[in-house]
């Protein structure tokens, strides 16, 4: 079930499957969200048909982005965040950001800023919430979480899972608290329960057919909270739809991104190497379509304007596509980069620094 992947790691292809799923999640939210049907939804209707199939179409964002991060916690516990890991993400993060504000610059699609360009070139430019900023950061602090990991026992470990989850998930959602957490804080909680459940396994954590029941159980409830959102904006004017998915720590988010992985976790997937090489891709395809409001401004409004298909009949069929044809041609253009820029120089660092 394991092998040797694109990238030279080892993974099991359920995982990787895992991790484009999750991928394609984050695509469709951005589609939903960045694109102004949002909007649309709040000034016309909530519960048309195009509305609710958007609301439920765009749910997962934050979802993803936990599956993402528990994939990491459950490779990396056990594994050396080194220099040359952390380089080369702070490369292809640096390349894109550069080449796409680069590509806009030069089309005339953008004026040159100073601010933008800048932008462009520092890799964490702010820590609110968005991804890209706070997982570097986050990266950074792997390997003293995993000094941590170690240094506690089982027990000391759990009592910390239990105690980041009340404050960051059921506090944050019942609760009118303050944030508790930042991404890079959040994602750290998320670490330590992936960790939990690497280093501690218990036979429950094996149960293919209980947390096949969680994640259906989950589904059911985070798209039925969404449904529900929508008609008490209709009724109360009060624009919900997403609050029990609204961010990573929202329970319903948290609830179906450990079940989620938990099931495909414990999937009998042999190892698929087109898999594993699709998967090597997917946070280049957030890198590269996610990029900058520039990007978004672009994708979502000028190529696939989504406002205008959002009243279109075909209207379904240009979301799901739009969102297979992105996932697909980001892959394409990060296969080429890893092929030709990003091989040779781990290559050369391997020879120079080892």
């Amino acid at each position: 079930m394991k092998a040797k992947d694109a990238r030279g790691g080892t993974r099991n292809s359920s995982i990787e499957l895992f991790r484009i799923i999750s991928m394609l999640c984050i695509v469709a939210h951005h589609y939903v969200v960045n694109s102004g049907i949002i909007d649309m939804i709040t000034q016309e209707n909530a519960l048309t048909s195009h509305s609710l199939f958007s609301l439920l179409f765009g749910w997962g964002g934050k979802t993803g982005i936990n599956c993402f991060i528990l994939i990491t916690g459950y490779f990396m516990c056990q594994s050396q965040a080194n220099v040359r890991k952390f380089l080369k993400l702070l490369l292809e993060v640096e390349f894109y950001r550069l080449a796409t504000y680069l590509i806009f610059l030069a089309s005339g699609y953008e004026q040159f800023s100073l601010k933008e360009l800048v932008k462009s070139m520092v890799p964490v430019y702010s820590l609110g919430t968005g991804f890209t900023h706070s997982y570097l950061v986050f990266y950074l602090f792997i390997p003293y979480l995993n000094l941590l990991v170690r240094a506690m026992d089982q027990m000391q470990h759990l009592t910390l899972v239990g105690l980041c989850l009340l404050v960051g998930t059921v506090f944050q959602t019942f609760l009118k608290a303050p944030a508790a957490f930042t991404y890079v804080g959040w994602f750290m909680a998320l670490y330590f329960l992936a960790a939990y459940i690497r280093l501690y396994p218990r036979k429950c954590f094996s149960n293919r057919r209980l947390w096949g029941s969680m994640l259906l159980i989950s589904l059911l409830l985070s798209w039925g909270s969404v449904l529900a959102g929508a008609w008490a904006y209709e009724r109360w004017g009060k624009a919900i739809y997403y609050y029990f998915v609204s961010d990573s720590n929202k329970l319903l988010a948290v609830v179906t991104a450990v079940s989620a992985f938990l099931f495909f976790k414990n999937l009998e997937f042999r190892y698929h190497p087109v898999i594993n090489r699709i998967a090597a891709s997917a946070f280049g395809v957030l890198m590269i379509h996610a990029n900058s409001d520039t990007m978004r401004q672009w994708l979502w409004g000028n190529l696939l304007n989504n406002v205008a298909a959002y009243h279109n009949r075909y209207f379904m069929l240009h979301a799901i596509g739009s969102v297979i044809g992105i996932y697909a041609v980001c892959t394409l253009i990060d296969m080429v980069r890893i092929r030709f820029l990003e091989t040779p120089f781990l290559r050369w660092y391997d020879r120079t620094m080892g």
